[in-house]
């Protein structure tokens, strides 16, 4: 029997945690599901990361009002990804803002990028039919921003190409709070199918150098304490150079991308086969890098169509 594609056998309602991580922040998680940062500051809440649809959101919402009634006023995008924009309409805020790059993917891609992820996560996407349209951001920016809620000073900040070409984090600074979107996992694979491997591992550089006492990943568990953090940037940065570093010596080879998803399984496995995700990921991942190892910079956009024809050409059939 063929193995079930991406997360399509994954029907299991998961148990959501609302958690504070430190005087103004919280963190949205459940289970390994992307995860979603809030800040409460004087005069207003900023949401990062909306969830995939606005009934999902509608969690989020509701954990939100358990302990403020200050108005959302920003929801703030970590990257172009359906499952953490596609929900935002929910929240009725008057700002939606991304980075300059995460806008252009959005534009370029997130159409065929809905349908994609519809596909792979559909437990994600219900009521799908609540979604308005593709989000569209309402400010952009290039490196680096600042907004005051209030009194309290949130920096939003583009540190580098990695996950995406867009990837944006978020960072308190005087409570060394930082909300790491995907290009940080907790026990969960990263999602490289539209990364910049050669990239990755200096931006998370980027992100060891905030210090950070507090950090929500993208997926898994909020993390408190520098060691904790530092754990969880060094182990994401260890699979992407692991992951290239395999595929890339294949691909220069001029081994086939099926021998170099092979070569990839069995030296990965052992160390990060039990993170969430890992038989998702992986073949997208592989693509991905291979493309890149093969000199395409500009990741390739993902349809349904090509989902499928990598999946059933990189996973075994039995």
């Amino acid at each position: 029997m063929a193995k079930a594609f991406a997360s399509q056998a994954d029907l299991a309602e998961k148990r959501i945690t609302f958690s504070r991580l430190s005087e103004h922040a919280y963190a949205f998680t459940a289970d390994g599901d992307p995860n979603t940062g809030i800040v409460v500051g004087d005069n207003a809440v900023m949401v990062i990361d909306a969830q995939a649809t606005p009934k999902a959101a509608q969690a989020v919402i509701e954990k939100v009002r358990s302990v403020t009634d200050k108005p959302i006023r920003y929801v703030v995008l970590s990257s172009y990804h359906a499952i953490r924009t596609l929900g935002a309409s929910a929240y009725e805020a008057e700002h939606v803002v991304c980075s300059e790059a995460t806008r252009e993917m959005i534009v370029e891609r997130g159409a065929q990028d809905y349908k994609s992820e519809l596909q792979r996560f559909p437990r994600l996407f219900r009521a799908a039919d609540m979604i308005p349209g593709l989000t569209s951001p309402t400010i952009t920016f290039g490196g680096r921003m600042t907004v005051w809620l209030g009194g309290l000073q949130v920096e939003i900040v583009h540190p580098g190409r990695g996950q995406t070409k867009g990837d944006t984090v978020v960072w308190l600074p005087e409570e060394r709070t930082l909300f790491g979107g995907d290009l940080v996992e907790a026990g969960a694979t990263p999602d490289g199918s539209d990364a910049h491997f050669k990239d990755w591992p200096a931006t998370l550089e980027k992100l060891q150098a905030f210090h950070a006492e507090t950090l929500l990943p993208g997926r898994g568990d909020a993390l408190v304490g520098s060691d904790a953090v530092g754990e969880a940037i060094s182990t994401t940065r260890a699979f992407v150079e692991d992951l290239y570093r395999i595929v890339s010596e294949a691909a220069v080879a001029g081994e086939p991308l099926k021998q170099a998803y092979d070569k990839a399984i069995a030296a990965l496995q052992p160390r990060y086969g039990k993170w969430v995700l890992f038989d998702h990921c992986l073949p997208f991942n592989v693509a991905r890098a291979y493309d890149e190892a093969k000199g395409l910079d500009h990741p390739r956009i993902w349809t349904v169509e090509r989902d499928l024809e990598i999946w059933s050409m990189l996973e075994p059939q039995t």
